[in-house]
């Protein structure tokens, strides 16, 4: 049985393994939400992930966002229209990016190898999460981008590490996205596709900006082929 653990100073929910810790997931919440968020994700996923497996869920800083009237809430960085991709916070992502790159850092100083960790996200989190583990200078388990876009496209190519040339993405979206367009995901996926990354893609017909329970089942196999 997983226990649960929150811990104020890293400022995130993180879920301890009952056995001995050998593997990470660094996984960032949506647009107003919390590392709350995919905490009870946790127990639906494989026994053979959960039992040995840390599960980090930070909390995002608290900013205003342009789109929501200037409203103050939790966000990886500031939406600046509803066409997301053609006006990009980019202090606000390069932020984020160190904050992530923070938490990779202290689990690599806990004795988990980058090659164990795996980076998650949704929404926003997701952004996050490719915008790091496509740039990061060392191998990790894995890329978990689930109802997402590619940030700052045109910077990929020029940034991007090869140490994770390699490394396996996940991306996953709903069809029914009214917040995110799947097209935004089609079009990380070919850009990705066409740099040779290695996608594992999948798309919900019935989904709209969430996850459900057949994405839950995909992400459990995807985890055990890269933790197990």
């Amino acid at each position: 049985m997983c226990k649960l653990k929150k811990n104020m100073k890293t400022n995130a929910v993180i879920i301890e393994p009952s056995e001995a810790v050998t593997a990470s997931v660094i996984w960032l919440h949506g647009l107003g939400a919390s590392g709350h968020d995919f905490e009870p994700i946790v127990p639906e996923l494989p026994k053979d992930i959960t039992r040995h497996t840390r599960f980090i869920f930070p909390h995002a800083p608290k900013r205003p966002i342009t789109i929501n009237g200037g409203m103050v809430m939790p966000g990886w960085y500031d939406v600046l229209a509803m066409d997301l991709p053609t006006q990009e916070d980019v202090k606000g992502i390069q932020d984020s990016d160190q904050i992530l790159r923070n938490y990779i850092s202290q689990e690599i100083e806990n004795g988990i190898s980058a090659q164990r960790i795996v980076l998650a996200g949704f929404s926003q989190g997701g952004v996050i999460a490719l915008h790091t583990g496509l740039r990061y200078p060392l191998a990790i388990a894995g890329i978990m981008a689930l109802s997402t876009y590619l940030p700052l496209i045109d910077t990929v190519e020029s940034e991007s590490h090869e140490a994770n040339r390699q490394t396996s993405i996940f991306l996953a979206h709903g069809q029914l996205d009214p917040v995110i367009s799947v097209s935004h995901a089609q079009r990380t996926r070919t850009y990705l596709e066409k740099l040779n990354y290695n996608i594992e893609w999948h798309n919900y017909n019935n989904m709209e900006h969430s996850v459900c329970a057949e994405e839950v089942t995909d992400i459990g196999h995807w985890l055990s082929a890269r933790l197990s």
